[in-house]
């Protein structure tokens, strides 16, 4: 089954992955940046109206992207910089009024979490950026669980964490012990990632391939398995024949017509 997989990915072969619904109705579909690409959210990634769209549509999860500003806005964007300006290295009052292709204003964390309050059912699942310096990363990190303690969104079946930094990956863990950390980048096997409190891997698909033992490995060690950004409808089945936990895509709907959406049970 595992060559059939890697040989999809890696070889583009026209061999086939086939997915059980009882399997495929066990992942969680985690909108990329939100529910964005559809005309209700007009396009625009990260915005509020591309959370609200991946509620209504009943997806297990949405995916944002946090960056704090140089007087400590935590703001919903992907990019450390904004027309041409470093977030960390100015004030939020330098990008308020800047618009996203549907014409809402860069969101602040409050303004996101505003709409998240409204479907405890739609799981966050919390990106929180990288920044050069460790104290800058360490107080993002003691920010975001202020903020969602004051929503009170602060409970694991509420939001998940991720992040490309092991060191922001390590704070959350240490911060909200019992909440799932996923790391995001592949320099670090599930077996290390364990031995630093992490408790899940979010790596991009490929990365199954160079490394086809890592799943197993994480499954031993009882973690986490999500995948990014799945837009491929030959990598999606892959990865649903691979069984992994979350796929993370761009393409909700593609990928909802491959599974049995049945409400997905968060065992996190």
């Amino acid at each position: 089954m595992k060559k059939t997989i890697f040989s999809i990915i890696f070889c583009l072969t026209a061999i086939s992955v086939s997915v059980s619904a009882q399997k495929a109705g066990n992942v969680g579909i985690v909108a990329h940046r939100g529910y964005w690409n559809c005309p209700e959210a007009g396009y625009a990634r990260n915005s509020v109206a591309a959370l609200k769209c991946a509620q209504d549509a009943g997806f297990w999860g949405t995916e944002f992207d946090v960056n704090m500003t140089k007087d400590e806005v935590l703001v919903v964007f992907h990019d450390d910089t904004v027309a041409g300006k470093k977030i960390k290295d100015h004030d939020w009052a330098e990008f308020k009024d800047i618009r996203l292709e549907n014409g809402e204003t860069i969101p602040t964390l409050d303004d996101y979490l505003a709409q998240a309050v409204k479907h405890p059912e739609t799981v966050l699942v919390f990106e929180l950026k990288p920044a050069p310096e460790q104290e800058f990363e360490n107080r993002m990190v003691d920010l975001s669980v202020e903020r969602l303690k004051e929503f009170g969104i602060d409970t694991p079946d509420r939001v998940i964490f991720i992040s490309f930094s092991i060191n922001i990956c390590e704070r959350f863990a240490r911060k909200m012990p019992g909440f799932t950390v996923q790391y995001l980048d592949d320099d670090f096997s599930p077996a290390e990632l364990a031995g630093r409190g992490i408790s899940g891997v979010d790596y991009h698909y490929g990365v199954f391939g160079k490394h086809p033992e890592w799943y197993d490995e994480a499954r031993r060690l009882g973690m986490t398995v999500n995948c990014w950004t799945v837009n491929d409808p030959k990598d999606m089945e892959a990865m649903l024949g691979l069984g992994v936990d979350l796929i993370t895509t761009d393409c909700p709907d593609k990928l909802k017509s491959k599974i049995n959406f049945e409400k997905f049970q968060n065992n996190f």
